[in-house]
């Protein structure tokens, strides 16, 4: 029986980092990305393992949610130890006032970073507990990957912040639900940490007349204070394999 994980935004940064990682024997991998990796299918033909890679553009979390419902409903799950979804795609538009940002830059980070993960999110524990009606007995888990900003508002950043939020928000809401049910899924949104990344370089290269922060960013990067993709990538995954995973459903990498 093969544990089956399904990851977005696995084409580059954490999401990759956490995708080479998972690229194993004993895991069916399904990657969500608008793009997708060679250095996966590389990996998977390596180590004899299984990875499905959907080029798949998470604004239209409706067709991306549809694609995974139909896959799914294929799927035997007899053949399934336990089943994963691992929300970590994630959209930051240009950094200012909420003013200065496109509706088209806005809805992208709303869709991308929340709409998205709740659609996936539904299908998932819909079509698993379908699975439990049918005698599977596998452990079922949610991991959404949020961000301190999430949790700190700060100027110029609005629509990640408002997504990050309400990524954590709706996170709280279905551990209720599933608290209610046998065998219910165990759902957490985890803040990773400050990571080296695009997204970094992004807020590094902002403008400082318009994004307050700036500073704190450049210092962060100076004085060596991002961890590693590959890093941040050992604490997710640890967190994601604790025995008390989901006891709280809003959770730092560092708790």
């Amino acid at each position: 029986m093969n544990k089956l994980i399904i990851l977005t935004g696995a084409s580059r940064g954490l999401g990759l980092a956490i995708a080479r990682q998972l690229v194993s024997p004993e895991c069916l991998l399904i990657c969500l990305s608008r793009n997708t990796a060679p250095e996966l299918r590389d990996l998977a033909q390596a180590r004899g393992a299984n990875v499905l890679q959907w080029a798949i553009d998470l604004n239209d979390g409706a067709d991306a949610t549809a694609q995974l419902t139909q896959w799914l409903l294929q799927l035997d799950p007899t053949g399934v130890a336990s089943a994963t979804l691992i929300n970590n795609a994630g959209v930051m538009p240009r950094i200012g006032p909420l003013e200065d940002v496109s509706p088209d830059d806005l809805c992208s980070a709303l869709r991308v970073g929340l709409e998205a993960p709740m659609l996936l999110t539904g299908a998932f524990l819909k079509i698993t507990r379908e699975w439990l009606g049918a005698g599977w007995r596998g452990p079922r888990k949610v991991l959404n990957i949020s961000s301190g900003l999430g949790r700190r508002a700060m100027a110029a950043q609005a629509p990640y912040c408002a997504a990050k939020a309400g990524l954590d928000h709706f996170t709280r809401c279905c551990s209720l639900d599933e608290a209610r049910n046998p065998h219910g899924a165990k759902l957490v949104s985890l803040a990773p940490g400050v990571i080296d990344t695009d997204m970094q370089v992004q807020l590094r290269a902002g403008d400082a007349a318009a994004f307050p922060d700036l500073q704190r960013f450049v210092q962060l990067k100076q004085q060596g204070q991002l961890s590693s993709a590959q890093t941040a990538a050992d604490r997710v995954l640890a967190f994601l394999h604790r025995p008390d995973f989901g006891q709280e459903p809003v959770c730092d990498v560092r708790d």
